[in-house]
């Protein structure tokens, strides 16, 4: 059994205790963050070689065969989202070096105890360590989100809290009731025992799968639970906010994960149980988190917005359903996350050289170096409006050229249109105010340092990666949605361990 599918679970978590018992010595704990930040890049890339061959990976922790034991499951989807994670993290912990992270003393054990809960959530095939692993990312975050201090950021950590406690109270609710009927947490045994569930177990299991979206729903800021994540999300420090653009996905994974295999076209009475939630909850996140851009008085504020709106279109594209949906979700899933923390890593830049104004949309001091900050923003804006020629143009496309012909052709087209318009003028306002409409002089304390350029640049530079590496990438997208839909590939899992 080859032990490489536990090693972004296991890096992240021997780097953090590490960085626990090490002495408060900067340098020191600046290069272990980073090595072990850099080494899950190359991992990624080297799991998604290994799972590109179709199979299943299954390691069983301890040797404890599902569905009683642990395990952990590697196919080609888990692996592509641990690439994204590792790309962003990479970056923030690099803007964090410069000086970010003095703000507190665990600033880095933090840090790797959230890339620990995020790793685990993609990998896990069982439903209670996909909570545990919720936790350990909500725990840190909880942490990283206050990291700093301030009146705003407690304000924003408080309604954070609070509500992912009483989700994560929900989430234990709804899989106490899941497994005192099957008996099983494992997602594919359980999807086994749903598909062959009676009329009698049938209501009761589906109250707990609604629970269960209600919660992923949660994570994933949807309608009409996104109302924490803007405050939180502009509130954070900037790499930060840069890593939490990860976070939502997360929620959007579970989705995917939990509504296509246990609950989903092979559940018998319960099949498709979240669809007819799905669609309009979608198309309303989009449009109301176009309208939050629209309304945004800060340039965070602003691109928390459109996460949100991120947040909405993949959903829209697990609600279409089929593998040409899904791929085309999973490619934008790539796009929507470095662009957007990129941006919180450029808003942040920004700020530095306009005061006590920071990126509030109001006219403010001539910033030091309009040019390149006003070039990457060009960028950036041109790249999460879905404007051609960068990643955001093919993503989005990709996900129209998905809608089949009728009423969800055009709800969708409308939709992702109307928004991506509004979504231009929120950021052609926001950057006429920073970059335009400013006044004669300049602030002598305004900064850029190069090493925070550098990493705002290199994720920066991923969305024009996207299109290089294009046809590859859709190709293993479309791998991985073919791959996802094969249910019976997954129910493998617990036939061949002799159950």
């Amino acid at each position: 059994m080859s032990h490489l599918p536990i090693l972004p679970v296991l890096i992240p978590l021997f780097a953090g205790g590490l960085l626990l018992m090490l002495p408060s010595h900067e340098r020191l704990k600046r290069s272990l963050s980073l090595l072990a930040t850099l080494a899950l890049v190359p991992l990624a890339l080297l799991l998604m070689a290994e799972a590109d061959d179709g199979q299943l990976r299954v390691y069983a922790l301890g040797g404890w065969q599902p569905p009683f034991g642990i395990v952990l499951v590697l196919d080609r989807l888990a692996a592509l989202m641990l690439l994204a994670t590792a790309v962003l993290a990479s970056a923030a912990v690099l803007y964090a070096m410069r000086g970010d992270d003095r703000s507190g003393p665990r600033f880095h054990a933090l840090f790797q105890f959230q890339l620990l809960g995020i790793n685990g959530a993609f990998l896990t095939g069982d439903l209670f360590n996909l909570f545990v692993f919720f936790e350990i990312l909500l725990i840190a975050s909880y942490a990283l989100l206050l990291h700093g201090g301030g009146a705003e950021r407690v304000r924003a950590g408080l309604h954070y809290v609070i509500l992912n406690l009483a989700g994560s109270a929900l989430f234990l609710l709804a899989l106490g009731t899941l497994y005192g009927i099957s008996g099983t947490l494992n997602m594919a045994d359980m999807a086994r025992f749903v598909a062959a569930a009676d009329a009698d177990k049938a209501p009761i299991l589906g109250a707990a799968g609604l629970l269960l979206l209600l919660v992923f729903a949660l994570k994933a800021a949807l309608l009409p639970l996104y109302f924490w994540l803007p405050r939180a999300y502009s509130a954070a420090s900037a790499p930060v906010a840069a890593l939490f653009a990860i976070m939502t996905k997360v929620g959007i994974y579970s989705i995917l994960r939990v509504h296509s295999l246990v609950f989903g076209p092979g559940a018998g009475e319960l099949a498709n149980l979240a669809q007819a939630w799905l669609w309009p909850l979608a198309l309303l996140t989009v449009l109301l988190g176009a309208l939050g851009a629209l309304a945004a008085r800060s340039l965070q504020a602003l691109l928390a917005y459109l996460v949100v709106v991120s947040a909405g279109t993949l959903l829209a594209a697990i609600a279409l359903g089929g593998p040409g949906a899904q791929a085309a979700a999973l490619f934008y899933v790539l796009h929507s996350t470095w662009v957007a923390g990129a941006l919180f890593l450029l808003a942040d830049l920004v700020s530095r050289q306009r005061g006590d104004k920071h990126c509030q949309l109001v006219q403010g001091p001539a910033l030091m170096n309009p040019r390149i900050l006003g070039a990457a923003f060009f960028f950036g804006a041109i790249a999460v409006a879905g404007l051609p020629p960068l990643s955001g143009f093919f993503a989005k496309l990709l996900l129209l050229q998905a809608a089949s012909e009728g009423q969800a052709t055009l709800a969708l087209w409308s939709v992702l249109l109307i928004g991506g318009f509004f979504v231009l003028v929120a950021l052609s306002r926001a950057g006429s105010t920073l970059f335009w409409r400013t006044g004669q002089t300049q602030l002598g304390s305004a900064e850029l340092d190069g090493g925070r350029l550098f990493a705002t640049l290199l994720l920066l530079a991923c969305s024009v990666a996207l299109v290089v590496f294009a046809q590859p990438l859709l190709e293993y997208a479309q791998a991985s949605a073919a791959q996802l839909n094969d249910l019976q590939l997954y129910r493998v899992i617990v036939e061949e361990s002799g159950t």
